[in-house]
């Protein structure tokens, strides 16, 4: 699968450079320019999810824990994908406690766990609907849920989908490198937390679980 992902884009790059070679008008110029930028980024993003997928699995990335407020992070995540939310004509809606909920992370990690969930959302889910993210409190863990009704009919399992280079959609239509999910959960893993995918339908559930700052580091005793 990633072979195909990889010579996709290469392809597509060496021929448009070819017609750049050849005898073309500036409106064609102007059409081949803006491949060749798409899918040079496109190889850029698969190799760099290569790169983190390799560090992840391998040990190579260490992780800062720390205090962070968990409807912080989830409120800055959503705020960086407001535009493209709206442009997939997605509605999100954020359920949380109205106090702060102290959760242990890594707040670089963090923040490309939720990235990668709300990359996938943005991906594969129906337009026209709402996709719900919760933030509960539950067996001293902090329980963060992203759920969404999947444009393409999920015929695959919650473990399955978590694979490396495994997408959504079985006809590859998109331009995912299949490995957002896998990256997502080894970084959560990294944190000393838990990510489970469950599908129910079309119905997409992503479950993040991480440690709560406990009552010593609370009171300054630790």
């Amino acid at each position: 699968n990633v072979s195909h992902d990889i010579k996709t884009p290469l392809t597509s790059i060496i021929n448009y450079v070819d017609l750049l070679q050849k005898p073309h008008t500036p409106e064609e110029e102007k059409t081949y320019l803006e491949v060749l930028n798409r899918q040079s980024q496109r190889l850029k993003k698969l190799i760099e999810d290569l790169m983190e997928m390799s560090k992840a699995s391998t040990g190579n990335l260490t992780a800062d824990i720390t205090k962070l407020d968990a409807v912080e992070s989830v409120n800055q995540a959503l705020g960086e994908f407001a535009d493209k939310l709206e442009k997939a004509q997605l509605t999100p809606v954020f359920r949380h406690p109205e106090e702060s909920v102290a959760m242990m992370a890594d707040g670089r990690l963090a923040w490309r766990v939720l990235s990668n969930l709300l990359s996938n959302t943005v991906k594969y889910a129906l337009p026209g609907t709402r996709v719900y993210m919760d933030l509960t409190v539950r067996d001293k863990k902090a329980v963060i849920t992203f759920k969404n009704i999947s444009k393409y009919p999920l015929n695959i399992s919650g473990d399955e989908l978590m694979e490396r280079f495994v997408r959504g959609d079985t006809s590859r239509n998109t331009e995912g490198s299949g490995l957002g999910l896998s990256i997502a959960r080894s970084l959560t893993e990294l944190q000393g937390g838990d990510m489970k995918i469950d599908i129910d339908g079309d119905l997409f559930k992503a479950t993040l679980k991480f440690d709560l700052i406990n009552d010593l580091e609370v009171s300054g005793t630790a």
